[in-house]
């Protein structure tokens, strides 16, 4: 059995042993505001409930472990002692994963992640549309670990107000585990399905910068083919195909090739196909080729 003592080992090393063994933890989506109003999403695993009696959720945004920095979020959560805590399911795991790059303060990451802002009632943080059940909070206290990097920073909550989507509830208004589709974090780039028995991977972003959804063009963007996770899977890559690398991919591909002659007359129509055929690549994992198919004149 390999036996570890933490600072006999590199912290990085060790982060990573941990996040592996420890799992599958839910994934707590953050969303905050600065004083200024300026609005900050991103995802941490570090995170449960911890009692109801007074309601206690808690999530950690750590110090970065590669250079001692802390996060945005918890800027934000010093600033206004105020968090909205959303839940992520599996319908929007590409657009959360998009949202936990690190983009410069000031950037709004449910722009990035083409996810929706929705008023709060009691307090200034958004919550996120597309999840299904939200938490308004009340930041009691933040508990301070430590000073160095990998060092965690308990921000201790209290519930204000919880929405639920009445979609993911059964006769009995209960939440529903089949319909709430809830997903969990484990190690490296690996999540689970609560729902199921198969796991998938992202590949997480954490020193390249996606182009986010934001930045796809209109007439992909408002696809009625492309779904969420689609267009956060298109979102990631952090620059397009060139015009040459288009072009070599539709003369090349005899897929497009016989779109373009079947449905040359009905633009509308090759418009839709080439959609679906961008998705059947994306279901495959090939990014490229889709925004290839996708941009292809």
């Amino acid at each position: 059995m390999l036996s570890i003592t933490p600072g006999e080992i590199a912290t990085g090393k060790l982060h990573a042993y941990m996040l592996a063994s420890i799992a599958p933890r839910p994934i707590c989506f953050a969303s905050t505001v600065d004083k200024e109003g300026n609005v900050n999403l991103s995802p941490y695993s570090f995170f449960n409930a911890f009692g109801s009696n007074p309601t206690t959720l808690i999530f950690s945004p750590a110090r970065r472990v590669r250079d001692n920095t802390i996060k945005h979020t918890l800027e934000n959560v010093m600033e206004t002692m105020e968090v909205c805590i959303n839940v992520v399911n599996y319908d929007m795991v590409w657009q959360m994963s998009l949202a936990s790059t690190e983009y410069e303060k000031g950037i709004n990451e449910f722009e990035k992640a083409g996810f929706t802002e929705l008023p709060s009632e009691l307090i200034r943080a958004p919550r996120v549309k597309e999840s299904p059940v939200q938490f308004e909070c009340r930041v009691r206290e933040v508990i301070e670990t430590g000073t160095e990097g990998g060092a965690g920073n308990l921000v201790v909550c209290e519930i204000l107000r919880m929405h639920i989507n009445e979609a993911v509830l059964d006769e009995d208004q209960h939440i529903d585990q089949n319909k709430i589709q809830l997903v969990s974090r484990l190690g490296g780039n690996w999540y689970g399905k609560a729902f199921g028995d198969s796991l998938f991977e992202i590949e997480k972003p954490v020193r390249n910068k996606g182009i986010g959804v934001d930045a796809i063009p209109e007439n992909i963007r408002l696809s009625t083919v492309l779904t969420g996770n689609n267009l956060g899977q298109l979102g990631n890559v952090e620059a397009l195909p060139s015009e040459a690398e288009i072009a070599e991919f539709a003369e090349d591909s005899l897929e497009y090739q016989n779109l373009k002659t079947r449905f040359a007359l009905h633009a509308e129509s090759l418009e839709y196909e080439r959609h679906l055929l961008a998705q059947r690549f994306l279901s495959l994992g090939d990014v490229q080729s889709a925004w290839k198919i996708l941009l292809a004149e």
